[in-house]
């Protein structure tokens, strides 16, 4: 008892993942995802960056100097309020003894018209819906890349499922054969055949096993688990045929798809960057605000204090910003033509995805047909080997186009499941 506790048994153990659940944990876990929203956040703290560069900048500065510079001491007694009629002295003035100033200043700048930093701030604000537009196409991709490699591994499980039957059969079908040699019903040339064939399946299912391992590493990689880790994976259900019309679609996708907000975006960040290139002839204004404290010791020190107003006006920049003007205008006619042509490839994505899709599902009922019957026609054809009525080269037919039906079954399986997925997308429903 205590060594059957100690078996591994995997089965059990292995947890069920629906294609649902994988999509889930992809977009929770996945390390691209996370650089995406990382990258979404950083986007936002760069508008707050931006928008404060249009609030006040308040300064404090506190300094220490002495000397005996003559425009100094004039100026630092005048700023200590300690100037007298004996400073007046031609001697004092020339050559005054050294002084020391403790200064602390207040200052208060606030932009009151800035074009450059206005439309920094409507870029930032921009550069933040194109992060998160890139988000959701990150969220799409994804999705429809899990649902792949969710397919491979189904197609990797099916296929080394078929090979093992394959194998099974194949041994069986050798033991009829060697039975029928001993009887004298067949020659070796059977048993050889059919040996043959027994090692191509091995060969086969010891390719599907790796593959398998292979794919599932893969999925695992995407969901951000451990590369080792094991699931139980789901079958889909039988398909259903899209309710929704190409038309329909194509509004859908022209209205959801994150691919045209990104385009409108990229459109909207070339006017704000023409708009900024012509308001660089307006002009800046600023007011500023200043308050000093100053003493010939720290503890006793005079105040004063000063506003001021700016106006700067540019007249000439070496011909930069005009240069700078017409490099925008063309940015912006080159964003215009890059939406145009989003456009036109968001609705071939939908054409595209749909009729593959359908014709997904239209193969898939035919991959069932084709299963039930291979099935069947091996029965028969193994039946009439058993009384002598087929042949090893029937036997052989039989069993590899019952392995090619099941591949097919699995395969048209798998192109419902991506179809619709990459149909979900080309709309705008995987974001």
């Amino acid at each position: 008892m205590i060594l059957f506790a100690l078996l591994p048994r995997p089965s059990a153990a292995q947890q069920t993942l629906t294609l649902d659940q994988a999509v889930s944990a992809a977009l929770a876990n996945n390390a691209m995802m996370k650089a995406a929203k990382a990258g979404e956040r950083e986007a936002a703290a760069h508008v707050q960056e931006a928008r404060a560069g249009y609030l006040p900048r308040v300064d404090y500065v506190e300094s220490w100097q002495r000397g005996n510079d003559p425009v100094y001491v004039f100026g630092s007694l005048l700023t200590q309020q300690r100037f007298t009629a004996a400073n007046f002295d031609l001697a004092a003035l020339n050559h005054p003894d050294p002084l020391t100033n403790h200064q602390g200043m207040f200052t208060v700048q606030q932009p009151i018209f800035d074009s450059a930093r206005l439309a920094g701030i409507k870029q930032a604000g921009l550069g933040s819906q194109m992060a998160r537009e890139m988000t959701a196409e990150a969220r799409g991709d994804l999705s429809l890349g899990v649902t792949r490699v969710y397919g491979m591994v189904l197609q990797a499980i099916a296929g080394r499922k078929a090979a093992d039957s394959a194998v099974a059969a194949a041994k069986d079908d050798l033991t009829r054969a060697e039975q029928r040699r001993d009887a004298g019903f067949v020659t070796e040339a059977d048993v050889l055949s059919l040996k043959v064939f027994l090692a191509q399946m091995q060969e086969r299912q010891i390719k599907a096993s790796s593959g398998e391992s292979i794919a599932r590493a893969q999925l695992n990689q995407m969901l951000g688990a451990p590369l080792d880790s094991q699931y139980t994976l789901v079958e889909p259900p039988p398909p259903s045929a899209a309710a929704s019309t190409d038309a329909d679609d194509e509004t859908a996708a022209l209205k959801e798809r994150a691919a045209v907000h990104r385009a409108d975006t990229q459109l909207a960040l070339a006017e704000t960057a023409r708009k900024a290139a012509r308001a660089a002839f307006l002009p800046q204004v600023y007011a500023q605000g200043m308050y000093e404290l100053n003493g010939h010791t720290f503890g006793d020190r005079a105040s004063a204090w000063m506003v001021s107003g700016q106006v700067r006006l540019n007249l000439f920049a070496g011909g930069g910003d005009a240069a700078r003007l017409k490099a925008a205008d063309a940015a912006e006619a080159r964003a215009k033509a890059e939406r145009d042509n989003v456009l036109s490839s968001v609705r071939l994505d939908v054409r595209t995805a749909r009729a593959q899709y359908d014709a997904a599902v239209a193969r898939e009922a035919v991959g069932r047909a084709a299963v039930l019957q291979a099935r069947e026609s091996q029965r028969i054809i193994r039946d009439r080997y058993e009384s002598g009525m087929a042949g090893v080269t029937d036997v052989l037919r039989a069993a590899t186009a019952l392995l090619d039906a099941e591949t097919l079954r699995i395969s048209s399986i798998v192109d419902v499941m991506v179809g619709r997925a990459a149909l979900d997308k080309a709309v705008g429903r995987l974001q």
